[in-house]
């Protein structure tokens, strides 16, 4: 799922109008601000037999893990500190990635704004990675999925001092182009339909996921090898570099 922001003056109509656009492409989930402590989120697929649900006192992680199996695009309307690609409207303050600026919704050109959002990272969660492979072609062969979800934990010995939170960098093209070479290694193995992979970036948080590896596959045995498998070249062989907190320090970790 590619998730958006809007922030700026008029940022709930350009949302909209970003859905609208977006929604000629695939299903897509709009979420705006309650509270500063919980958002209202609006899902909805355009199109014949569309439909929208509103539900509230949700973080926005949340909200995005509820849209991603089932969305290919979610836009956010008012999360300025969210740290996503965002289209910034005037001189509004912004966290994430800058997409797109323009002085007023006006001057924004949408058609560029949507086209953009190829390059943007996946929003991926587990459940999204077993909806798709459930989707699958080869899915009515298969008689498991088998996952693999790497988190951050707080300590690894009881003496360490707590981590606070990971920060991960990739080798930008070169990570891809190994994930996918990996990738198409193991599902040419016998008895394997699919293999899908992601290793998230930026800031992870204690007890947020970092990583996931789903394997779809005719039978138990394959699936258990294959994400092993998986998880152990991905962790060698793919250049992700990650830094550590703790609360008495930072520093970087050179295997993972």
């Amino acid at each position: 799922m590619k998730v958006l922001g809007v922030v700026g003056s008029d940022s709930a109509a350009v949302a909209d109008h970003l859905a609208d656009r977006l929604g000629e492409r695939g299903a897509v989930g709009t979420v705006t601000r309650g509270s500063p402590e919980t958002v209202d989120s609006t899902a909805f697929e355009l199109g014949d037999g569309g439909w929208r649900a509103r539900g509230t006192n949700r973080s926005l992680t949340d909200a995005l893990d509820e849209l991603a199996p089932n969305h290919e695009f979610a836009v956010l309307s008012g999360f300025p500190d969210a740290n996503v690609p965002q289209v910034v409207l005037g001189d509004a303050d912004h966290a994430g990635e800058l997409l797109a600026h323009a002085s007023d919704a006006d001057a924004l050109d949408i058609e560029s704004v949507a086209d953009a959002l190829d390059n943007v990272e996946d929003y991926e969660t587990l459940e999204s990675l077993v909806a798709r492979v459930k989707r699958s072609p080869s899915a009515e062969r298969s008689g498991a999925i088998a996952t693999f979800t790497g988190r951050v934990r707080a300590k690894d010995s009881a003496d360490d001092s707590p981590t606070e939170y990971l920060d991960f960098e990739k080798y930008e093209g070169v990570a891809e182009a190994r994930m996918a070479s990996i990738r198409a290694e193991l599902e040419a193995r016998e008895g394997v339909f699919d293999v899908l992979m992601h290793h998230r970036t930026g800031r992870i948080e204690y007890g947020e996921d970092i990583v996931f590896v789903v394997v779809l596959a005719g039978h138990r045995e394959e699936a258990f090898r294959t994400v092993e498998d998986g998880i152990n070249r991905l962790k060698a062989e793919v250049p992700i570099f990650k830094k550590e907190a703790t609360t008495d320090e930072q520093f970087w970790v050179y295997e993972q």
